[in-house]
């Protein structure tokens, strides 16, 4: 935490600036889910514990961390912060010959969190699907939407990573746009992409291939929660003189969607894009791959407005939305990395046992738990 620059000026500096970030990191973790929570949490604990964050003597009221915590740059605490958990992570198990590392991309809104022009503060996330961990983050420009923030994400995850080489990307619609196909691409990466109306030429071709004529690739069926769903793959190499209109596709993929709830049946189609070609990205593997575009929603999104509380967070000052993200995401991270799929469980242990907390935070010895 040392190394991330001070906003502060120094001749008011009372506490350490790691002991405030460490003591904020740990209260997420433990499920503090507001800065007043953060600061309730440290006060709440005992003086050996004060003194392993770093407080000897006296503790930073509510409004010391507050400020802090509003104006320290969001971009470099995440980078540090996902380094050192990454660093604690065990490495994901390769298995079989086309085991690939893929990496959900989506936006999300903070929607509590304003701007001091009103707006609602919008974040463009990299989701590693293989560890249930975020990568990176990328804060909306103001004007702007998600499409100009996705090379600075890749970008960053390069940064974590060491390289994208071979890394698949998944995306929604939104991104289905020919500059992150290129991008990705020069990358050594590959872009698997749902194409809609906002890409008119591809989505007409994509609908006229002749489907009927394609075998099924894949199929699936699960049940669960008063549903049946049953989805269908089919993946084809268009051959035609120039393709597939949208740079670097080597495959056309259909996925069918149907549902039963109730005695209601329901079918939906979509229409995908992938830069592998088929000895690369067999029928069973896209739609593994087209399913974990949703992990993002389901094991994120979802825990961030369940469990953190995220949409009824109201921090508008400085850079406090982004951070309070960041502490968000690194509590998941951390969490994941101890092998917990329940996150809200995992807060409330962690709140239980907050020495070995700020013992594993504290401590240099990455495989503390």
């Amino acid at each position: 935490m040392a190394v991330v620059a001070d906003p502060r000026d120094p001749r008011g500096i009372r506490y350490p600036l790691a002991s405030m970030l460490a003591t904020a990191v740990c209260a997420v973790m433990a499920g503090a889910c507001t800065f007043a929570a953060m600061a309730d949490w440290v006060r709440d604990l005992d003086p050996p514990a004060w003194v392993k964050l770093g407080f000897t003597g006296k503790l930073p009221v509510p409004s010391t961390l507050w400020r802090l915590l509003t104006r320290v740059d969001d971009t470099e605490l995440s980078v540090v912060v996902t380094r050192w958990v990454r660093a604690r992570t065990a490495s994901v198990p390769v298995s079989g010959r086309r085991w690939r590392r893929v990496i959900a991309i989506d936006g999300k809104v903070l929607r509590g969190a304003k701007l001091p022009d009103g707006r609602q503060v919008h974040l463009l996330s990299a989701f590693d699907t293989s560890t249930g961990t975020v990568l990176a983050y990328v804060q909306i420009a103001v004007k702007s939407n998600e499409i100009p923030a996705f090379t600075p994400l890749l970008d960053l995850v390069a940064a974590q990573l060491g390289s994208l080489e071979a890394i698949v990307f998944v995306a929604d619609a939104l991104h289905a746009q020919t500059a992150h196909a290129r991008e990705v691409a020069s990358r050594g990466a590959y872009l698997m992409v749902a194409v809609k109306a906002n890409q008119p030429t591809v989505f007409a071709q994509l609908k006229s291939l002749p489907w009927a004529q394609v075998p099924v690739g894949d199929r699936r069926t699960d049940t669960g929660h008063g549903r049946r769903e049953t989805r269908t793959v089919k993946a084809v190499t268009v051959a035609t003189p120039g393709g597939l209109g949208f740079p670097h596709a080597e495959q056309a993929v259909r996925i069918t969607r149907t549902r039963t709830v109730k005695g209601k049946t329901t079918r939906e189609m979509a229409y995908l894009t992938v830069s592998l070609p088929a000895e690369d990205a067999q029928p069973v593997d896209l739609g593994a791959w087209a399913r974990s575009e949703w992990h993002i929603e389901n094991r994120l999104h979802w825990v961030l407005d369940v469990t953190f509380r995220e949409d009824a967070h109201q921090a508008r000052t400085g850079t406090g939305p982004a951070v309070a993200s960041v502490l968000r995401h690194a509590a998941i991270n951390y969490h994941r990395s101890n092998g917990e799929a329940n996150i809200a469980r995992a807060t409330r242990r962690a709140n239980r046992r907050s020495n070995d907390l700020i013992d594993a935070v504290t401590s240099s010895y990455t495989t503390t738990q």
